[in-house]
């Protein structure tokens, strides 16, 4: 992805809308939970989204942390913990993970009563699968691509606490092209508004350049003819069938089957 070519950019009409619409709803929210992926929590954050959050009470949840390497997340953990914020990482299927997260945001409410709980992220950075698993069914579309959940929805968990989910809301301008092949690769972008091979392309050439450095597996990582040939990805004239492969790379990417990734690391305190 060179600079003469097209930059990734996504900010649909109703990303605006919901921004004001969550900034409305502030008034009978008690605490906002930020939800961000521990692969990449910085590039993963928006500022807009940040600045709704400090209004209120305020847990960073780092997400998808099976995915992510153990040590920087809890890393990141402890500096978000340091800059005065209740923090925690999470897979969001495991229950375990989900009532730790229950209790620290339940020690946050200055009432008696049912709490309220808005939560945000940018796209398909985990909200609907940890909304899911504190319900206790699933009442959030899940899917593994960017922009599923279109409006606010009210859940009630318990007693205790009610949820608002919240559409994802990305920057309206990713900054660099490395944070655009980031964000494309870990799902936060509709794969309609990228090309997915040049993405791999250059998430290959990363690991490259980077592989065994903090963060970044040493594991052999395959290009993707290596592993459209390995899958048995071939089309008739036994040619590569590289789109269906391409789907399949990312997919298993998604699912820690190339390594546990983390693309950014915290800044000292």
């Amino acid at each position: 992805m060179s600079d003469a070519e097209p930059h990734i950019q996504w900010f649909p009409g109703h990303m605006a809308a919901t921004l004001r619409r969550m900034e409305e709803r502030l008034e009978v929210v008690d605490v906002v939970v930020e939800i961000v992926d521990a692969r990449l929590p910085r590039l993963s954050a928006n500022p807009a989204l940040e600045e709704i959050a400090t209004r209120r009470p305020w847990v960073r949840v780092f997400s998808r942390a099976d995915l992510a390497d153990p040590t920087i997340t809890a890393a990141w953990v402890e500096s978000a913990k340091m800059a005065g914020r209740g923090s925690i990482a999470i897979d969001g299927k495991r229950q375990g993970d989900l009532k730790k997260l229950v209790m620290l945001v339940e020690r946050m409410f200055h009432k008696q009563g049912t709490g309220r709980v808005m939560i945000v992220g940018i796209p398909n950075a985990g909200k609907s699968t940890v909304i899911n698993g504190l319900v206790g069914r699933n009442v959030a579309k899940v899917e593994n691509r960017a922009g599923v959940t279109k409006s606010l929805q009210w859940f009630k968990v318990s007693r205790r606490l009610e949820l608002l989910d919240s559409p994802g809301v990305l920057m309206p301008k990713i900054e660099t092209d490395t944070g655009q092949w980031m964000l494309a690769l870990t799902g936060a972008l509709p794969r309609e508004r990228y090309d997915a091979r040049t993405v791999i392309e250059r998430f290959y050439r990363y690991w490259s350049q980077h592989r065994g450095t903090v963060g970044i597996p040493s594991e052999i990582l395959p290009t993707l003819e290596e592993f459209a040939i390995a899958r048995g990805f071939r089309r008739k004239g036994d040619q590569l069938d590289l789109e269906n492969a391409t789907r399949q790379y990312l997919k298993v990417f998604n699912e820690a089957g190339f390594g546990r990734y983390s693309f950014e690391v915290p800044t000292p305190q």
